[in-house]
């Protein structure tokens, strides 16, 4: 079993558990792909995996899992709300390379400005990421333009050891999906045609970001080509333009 099998593993569960939970079309080009990652002796055999969800008020839940051997392990879980709903997004990068591990997490905010959307999303988890900072502490710095779509209990950290993504890193994602998963069910939809417009506009510009910054895109291009990986990113990965486009 790969590092992050028990994470896709375990969230799966705990959707199930929570949502009534439906599948969200994979274009049958991502649904796996492998490839081979280095040259000679120390060639690996890579696997990407894609996961597809939705429920009553989550447009899109979704995973891409690359298994890489020692070389790379990688988990991409985010979750996007319907528009009529002001949830956050959910948002999970765990990644290991040979140096160490990388781990985002976070209730990534649609208003990250608003004080009262603060106080609805953020404030009620900030006593459980504080109790993560000491075995979790802050990775360091990352990119100025992407702080407006990270929450003040953005849980960012670089662990040395695997035996800490195993326990501490689990848990963590853990907590935060299930404290993810209580605010679904307390969310009430959105009517009010500003709001909503908000929100269409919030959306749209995490996932214009997202697609645009993808951090995998090397590591994809490398393994899949660049074609197979930008229609990845914004057909499945990033898809909501894609998606509104259709609804049109």
């Amino acid at each position: 079993m790969t590092l992050y099998q028990p994470f896709i593993e375990q969230a799966i569960a705990t959707l199930q558990a929570k949502l009534n939970l439906e599948t969200y079309p994979i274009p049958s080009a991502f649904e796996s792909k492998e490839g081979v990652m280095g040259k000679g002796k120390k060639q690996e055999p890579v696997l990407t995996t894609s996961y597809g969800f939705q429920s009553d008020k989550l447009r899109q839940i979704r995973a891409a899992h690359v298994q890489g051997g020692n070389s790379l392990q990688v988990l991409n879980f985010v979750i996007f709300p319907k528009l009529n709903y002001d949830l956050p997004f959910f948002g999970a990068d765990l990644v290991t390379l040979p140096g160490g591990h990388l781990i985002a997490i976070d209730m990534q905010p649609l208003f990250s400005q608003d004080k009262s959307y603060q106080a609805k999303y953020t404030e009620p988890i900030m006593p459980m990421f504080q109790g993560y900072q000491k075995d979790l502490p802050w990775g360091g710095d990352f990119p100025a333009e992407a702080q407006q779509y990270f929450s003040p209990a953005f849980l960012w950290t670089r662990p040395t050891e695997t035996e800490v993504v195993k326990t501490k890193v689990f848990q963590a994602f853990c907590d935060y999906l299930d404290a993810y998963l209580n605010f679904v069910e307390q969310a009430e939809e959105v009517s009010d045609p500003q709001k909503l417009a908000a929100i269409l506009k919030a959306q749209k510009s995490y996932a214009d970001y997202r697609a645009e910054k993808d951090p995998a895109r090397g590591m994809l291009t490398r393994l899949y080509g660049s074609e197979w990986t930008e229609e990845y990113i914004h057909g499945f990965l990033f898809d909501l333009d894609r998606q509104l486009s259709l609804a049109s």
